[in-house]
């Protein structure tokens, strides 16, 4: 808004001695935080008055912009650096400042170090051109501390379109301002979660071609050392690879996890015998461990895995020494939701704690990105697997840093009622299986030599090699692309005694809804399953029988070992 123009040129409607203004016509100022949850028609973006002058503080106005809880100033451009002439008591409230320390001052002095710079031009440029201005800016209380400030503000004329004064009104959106970023957070990882799943799933099948390659060649040469040493060196380069996988299976949530009851103590002083020698003597390794703790569902393995990568973390942040404490507790009372997991009551937690030299707020706010690392060299997957980990796990990682003051990191999961001893039958069961596993080699190989095994794979590749591998083995195997043809020829009546199917084949029928097919119409078939995350597998006991389920990519001889188990 240009100076010298009237209210009229404006469109507004002059009063000989009143005020009026322009109004928002739905037009948004800016991308500040909107207090009236839509555009706005009829709040002015620009006043007219008919009296300059701040002076008459004895009506009805004046006494309601006391009363609000609107902070809200009012600046006079026509003096040297625009300073502040007046506040309202919200105002002094909201940044702790007394009225004496504000009065006269340039409103910069809320700014501080990471106020963004473009957002101030903003403010300068709307002020150089007389219009309104809405933004999200941080700002410093008196204190120092840091809040989200929706600022809005407006320029005052007189009836000529004279400037006189700039009014602000704030709002402390902190609150609304973190949830924003971490829902925007929250939608990023959610994305980078579903790519890194159909990455590693692809790599997954490809991984599976070659290590199966090598398996079969390993078993083909006899003789030769020197060319199964070269396979060997090479499988070795692709475990390595298919652990990598894995990390990032677990970061996006589809890693093949086998829950059961656990003790959190137990797996603390499992772990603290073998830290201990391995930490160096600068630093100290402390337990503290809750009493009559319940027992949680997770996989054993992985939990494992989590906390030795925690403490792996721990360490490094302390290259000069110091002291890693690792605690036990219960949760039982109240808790902030976040910090629970899944919001269930009660809850356990075990947390490691480092004196390092702790973690600015924006390196935690991306710790467990995938890939994010301070660390230098290094894949950056270390936090982010352990949080995909604990999400899977109905659990909750949660992460507190103090710079100066070192790093506390835990996990949160649900406790559960420890589980009754087994049935005397089921003992029996697993002894039974236990003699059948000890049966002598060639009786088994005989038995193998008369079952029928369908196998459902939609790579032609992995089927090949699956199919190769199990006839070696003595069964009679009828390989078929899809659950379409499986279905068709199980159809025709062939007897089959097993089914091996994988769980993702895209463009057809799923491996879990063939295997709630033939579990349905031909129950005398066994089922095996494999895939490389979990997301696409319903409960046990939607499927009407146990569906067994090995990790892609998978080893022939664990393949083969599961195929007797359940024949």
């Amino acid at each position: 808004m240009a100076i010298g123009k009237s209210v009229r040129d404006h469109g507004g409607d002059a009063s000989a001695d009143g005020a009026t203004g322009i109004k928002a016509d739905g037009q948004m100022d800016g991308s500040s935080y909107n207090p009236l949850g839509n555009p706005g028609m009829e709040h002015w973006q620009a006043t007219y008055v008919s009296k300059d002058g701040i002076e008459d503080r004895g009506n009805v106005f004046f006494a309601a912009v006391e009363m609000t809880r609107m902070p809200m100033i009012i600046t006079d451009p026509r003096q040297p650096d625009n300073p502040i002439v007046f506040a309202n008591g919200a105002f002094l409230d909201l940044t702790g400042y007394a009225e004496g320390q504000i009065l006269g001052r340039n409103c910069r002095f809320l700014q501080g170090a990471d106020t963004d710079r473009d957002t101030v031009a903003e403010i300068r440029h709307g002020i150089e051109e007389h219009r309104a201005v809405a933004v999200d800016i941080l700002n410093y209380k008196a204190d120092g501390t840091p809040f989200w400030n929706g600022l809005f503000m407006g320029p005052v004329f007189d009836k000529d379109g004279e400037l006189l004064y700039y009014f602000a009104s704030q709002l402390d959106i902190t609150d609304k301002f973190n949830q924003h970023q971490s829902s925007i957070q929250a939608q990023k990882m959610e994305a980078i979660g579903a790519l890194t799943a159909g990455l590693a799933h692809d790599f997954n099948n490809l991984l599976h071609v070659a290590t199966g390659n090598l398996e079969l060649a390993t078993r083909q040469l006899h003789g030769s050392n020197s060319a199964i040493d070269a396979l060997e060196r090479s499988r070795g380069a692709l475990d390595k690879a298919t652990r990598l996988t894995q990390k990032l299976l677990t970061f996006a949530r589809k890693q093949n996890l086998h829950p059961k009851l656990v003790s959190l103590n137990q797996v603390v002083l499992g772990l603290a015998d073998m830290l201990g020698p391995t930490l160096p003597k600068s630093i100290t390794l402390r337990l503290d461990l809750g009493t009559n703790l319940p027992q949680c569902q997770v996989d054993a393995d992985h939990l494992d895995s989590a906390l030795l990568n925690l403490v792996k973390n721990a360490r490094e942040a302390m290259p000069d020494g110091g002291a890693i404490t690792i605690a036990t507790r219960e949760f039982t009372g109240t808790a902030p939701a976040k910090l629970l997991a899944n919001g269930a009551h009660p809850c356990v937690e075990v947390a490691i704690q480092d004196s390092g030299p702790g973690m600015a707020d924006e390196v935690v706010r991306r710790a467990t990105e995938p890939f994010f690392t301070t660390k230098g060299p290094g894949t950056g997957l270390g936090l982010a697997m352990v949080h995909g980990f604990a999400e899977q796990s109905q659990g909750k990682l949660h992460i507190a840093s103090t710079l100066g003051k070192g790093t506390t990191v835990t996990l949160r999961f649900p406790s559960a009622p420890a589980s009754p001893p087994a049935p005397a039958a089921d003992k029996a069961a697993a002894g039974a299986a236990e003699a059948s596993d000890n049966a002598p080699a060639e009786v088994e190989r005989s038995r193998w030599r008369s079952k029928r095994l369908l196998v459902v794979d939609d790579n032609a590749d992995i089927l090949m090699l699956t199919t190769e591998f199990l006839q070696a083995l003595g069964y009679q195997v009828k390989a078929v692309e899809s659950a379409d043809a499986a279905l068709a020829y199980l159809a025709r009546g062939e007897q089959v005694d097993l089914m091996f199917t994988d769980i993702v084949m895209p463009g057809g029928m799923s491996g879990i809804a063939l295997a709630q097919a033939v579990a349905r119409d031909y129950p005398q078939v066994k089922l095996l399953a494999a895939t490389g995350y979990m997301d696409q597998l319903p409960e046990q006991g939607d499927l009407g029988t146990p569906l067994d389920i090995i990790p892609k990519p998978f080893r022939f001889d664990m393949l083969g070992e599961k195929i007797r188990q359940l024949l």
